[in-house]
């Protein structure tokens, strides 16, 4: 388990791989998956490892596990995508996801989790809450355009013993 002088470790090594990672690159930042028909996100940083795996695009699902000194310590799982009528069209698609890329590159230490409370760029409005600390949490996030809801995502996750 990590005790507590590590959780604030924790916190921050979570901010820097979610922001090289999918936030910062999307399904490019996929290496060869372990799992057929996944995306598979990771990074390291001494003793600490970050996977994020999921599937699906429109319509996802997939969790995230850090280890450090290769034991599992701490895992999110998350389901989520883009609302109908969005879904069929893939330009709409591609420009909710660039937004909530630009979002989730927001995050900050003291949630780890998603991205920030609230982020707006144009027409575009990302909203997360969440309750909880790193230690053990759930929230949503869901993205806006002109006050109807085009996309939406769940969350839990915290500490492994």
């Amino acid at each position: 388990m990590v005790d507590s002088p590590d959780l604030a470790r924790l916190s921050k090594f979570l901010v820097g791989a979610k922001r090289r990672t999918y936030a910062a690159q999307g399904d490019d930042a996929s290496v060869p998956p372990a799992l057929p028909e996944s995306k598979q996100l990771e990074c390291a940083d001494g003793d600490w490892y970050y996977r994020d795996v999921y599937f699906g695009t429109n319509r996802f699902s997939g969790v995230e596990v850090v280890s450090r000194a290769r034991r599992p310590v701490w895992s999110m799982s998350y389901f989520g995508g883009v609302e109908s009528p969005e879904r069929g069209d893939r330009a709409e698609v591609s420009r909710i996801y660039v937004f909530l890329r630009a979002a989730l590159r927001q995050v900050g230490e003291a949630r780890p989790f998603r991205g920030p409370s609230r982020f707006s760029a144009g027409e575009l409005t990302y909203q997360d809450r969440s309750v909880g600390t790193v230690a053990a949490f759930w929230g949503t996030e869901s993205i806006h355009r002109r006050g109807r809801r085009a996309y939406h995502l769940r969350y839990a996750g915290g500490l492994i013993e």
